[in-house]
């Protein structure tokens, strides 16, 4: 049952009527993993916590540094040196006094995930490492948790939500099947990205997150949306399975 400030805050969700007081209600018992604290991450987790999600965990072992402030627009000069969850944990508890936040300062690895996921409805996949993003993945595969993955770089951004525990639908895998270990990097001279790139993209996933947990709208898992903002250009692309794929083939 809604609180009258919880109807005077999340009013702009209830009169859709594809929310209303039951889904908002929903969006308030719901769980979801957000994995990094950066770009990506910056925008999801601030609208996932105004959307009124009632928990979010967040995983993040970095710490502020000033090139980061040009995109990761949930910290500021306040922060240098702070571990990204603490900062993000400040400025949530600010935009949603009652969201209950589960802060864990570590690297996103096999172990850790493992023991996370499987208390949360759905993953936000917010990093900026491919060797990250093939754990995150082969993990929710394993838990049957749905993936909401967002990468961008230089103009372009990609989403999708990922599935791959439903038959025939694609996982990250799939998809790229450069799987990497932890000790890949790409140089810094191919990390170029405007920063709204990465805040409107975070912003997608969030969205993507909450028609998941509502089941509402168009499912966008075994597709990807690829943007160049640069381009003017957008697409939306099918995703094959690879009945051969190491993490999720049935063959």
């Amino acid at each position: 049952m809604l609180s009258k400030q919880q109807k005077q805050l999340y009013i702009r969700n209830i009169i859709l009527p594809e929310i209303g007081e039951a889904g908002q209600q929903k969006l308030l018992e719901t769980k979801i993993l957000v994995i990094g604290a950066g770009g990506l991450g910056s925008s999801a987790l601030q609208y996932l916590a105004c959307a009124g999600i009632g928990t979010l965990g967040i995983i993040d072992d970095d710490k502020v540094e000033i090139s980061n402030l040009q995109r990761q627009i949930i910290h500021n000069f306040d922060n240098l040196g702070d571990y990204k969850v603490q900062s993000a944990r400040q400025k949530l508890q600010k935009l949603a006094p009652d969201l209950k936040l589960n802060i864990l300062k570590c690297r996103a690895n096999y172990e850790v995930l493992t023991k996370e996921v499987k208390n949360y409805d759905a993953v936000l996949d917010c990093t900026d490492n491919f060797a990250t993003r093939f754990v995150i993945n082969q993990v929710c595969f394993e838990q049957k948790k749905p993936l909401v993955f967002g990468a961008v770089k230089g103009f372009s951004g990609q989403l999708s939500v990922f599935k791959s525990y439903q038959p025939n639908l694609p996982c990250y895998a799939c998809f790229n099947t450069n799987i990497v270990d932890e000790k890949f990097e790409l140089p810094l001279n191919e990390k170029g990205i405007l920063g709204a790139v990465a805040g409107i993209i975070g912003a997608m996933q969030a969205t993507y997150a909450i028609k998941e947990i509502l089941q509402i709208g168009a499912d966008i898992s075994g597709k990807i949306l690829i943007y160049d903002f640069l381009k003017n250009d957008l697409r939306l692309v099918k995703l094959n399975k690879n009945h051969f794929c190491e993490i999720c083939g049935e063959i």
